[in-house]
């Protein structure tokens, strides 16, 4: 099943999580610790209040702060995931959410890979994957993943999609520090 298949039939949950995966993993372009993020998993689970998700993402936002002005296309992607996060994991711009997130990571991974991958984001999400650059076809593996696990397993699944997150934000910390590297 495609990505843009998976993100259609995903509950709020799915959603959610799967919004909150792309961010996480983009987390080092933003310049925040590894737990910055980490209430906002624990607000997926089944006995968490959904209603302070709101306020868990304003807590986010303030500790990761604005966009610096030098900040490059790849990071102002990453502040617009947060930035854009619905205040309310329930309503209807989940969806739209965890939508824009998934094409925003992938686009992330794509400027920060070396290997070029000039088809469009979308035809990725729908399944055409030849020719596809290591990182981005790395990243929509972790996307389908991530929306699989919850699909199958709903809230008991979260500890395995937070470890896959995990997982590729370990890989876009290396890549951002090697690029780091490469510029001094």
């Amino acid at each position: 099943m495609s990505l843009v298949e998976l993100i259609a039939q995903a509950d709020e949950r799915g959603l959610a999580a799967g919004g909150l995966a792309c961010l996480d993993r983009c987390l080092p372009l933003l310049g925040g610790d590894d737990e910055i993020l980490r209430p906002l998993w624990g607000n997926l689970t089944e006995d968490a209040d959904a209603a302070e998700w709101g306020e868990l993402v304003e807590r986010a936002r303030d500790k990761l702060g604005a966009p610096a002005a030098q900040d490059d296309e790849a990071a102002l992607l990453a502040h617009g995931m947060l930035a854009a996060a619905p205040d309310d994991r329930r309503a209807a711009g989940v969806r739209a959410w965890a939508d824009a997130c998934s094409v925003a990571s992938l686009q992330i991974h794509g400027l920060l890979d070396p290997t070029p991958d000039d088809a469009p984001v979308d035809s990725r999400r729908e399944g055409r994957t030849e020719g596809m650059s290591p990182l981005v076809a790395a990243e929509l593996r972790r996307q389908v993943t991530v929306l699989e696990i919850l699909a199958g397993h709903g809230a008991g699944g979260l500890r395995h999609a937070l470890e896959v997150s995990t997982e590729g934000r370990r890989v876009l910390r290396a890549v951002v520090s090697r690029r780091a590297r490469g510029r001094a």
